[in-house]
């Protein structure tokens, strides 16, 4: 597993800033990381290991979710009827999907890369918070 660099090394995130980050994979590893990752960045995150356990985690209402992190490939349900379910249930909700199979999995799962916010894996820490702070920014320019 990578090293996580301190805290002062990713981007500067707002004192001010409380937004939920959602982050969905399976593989253990790459989900711990993604999360601690974000929560150094100021994020509150709450984590499931696929869909149905997202599903249960958005049920139990912990407050608003700003963005789902979600792998692409998962058992049970993928990625983007994840994000399908969600949006209706959570409308506003921005999706970054993530996945090691860029062309194939943008294919072969009908995502369209022009209007998905996608990050390859591997991805550094810095890559993965500028990627959630480009959604929430586009956000904010959407409500101006």
């Amino acid at each position: 597993m990578t090293a996580i660099p301190a805290p002062e090394r990713l981007a500067a995130v707002d004192a001010r800033q409380a937004e939920t980050i959602l982050v969905v994979e399976d593989e253990d590893g790459v989900r711990d990381m993604a999360a601690e990752i974000l929560r150094m960045a100021g994020y509150n995150v709450l984590e499931a290991r696929d869909g149905m356990e997202a599903l249960g985690v958005v049920g139990r209402g912990p407050g608003p979710i700003h963005v789902l992190v979600t792998d692409v490939i998962m058992p049970v349900m993928n990625g983007r009827e994840l994000a399908k379910r969600l949006t209706v249930l959570l409308p506003g909700l921005k999706v970054l999907y993530m996945s090691g199979y860029v062309a194939d999995v943008l294919a072969r799962e009908a995502i369209d890369e022009a209007e998905a916010a996608f990050l390859p894996k591997p991805f550094t820490p810095a890559a993965l918070v500028a990627r959630v702070k480009e959604l929430l920014m586009n956000e904010e320019k959407e409500r101006a």
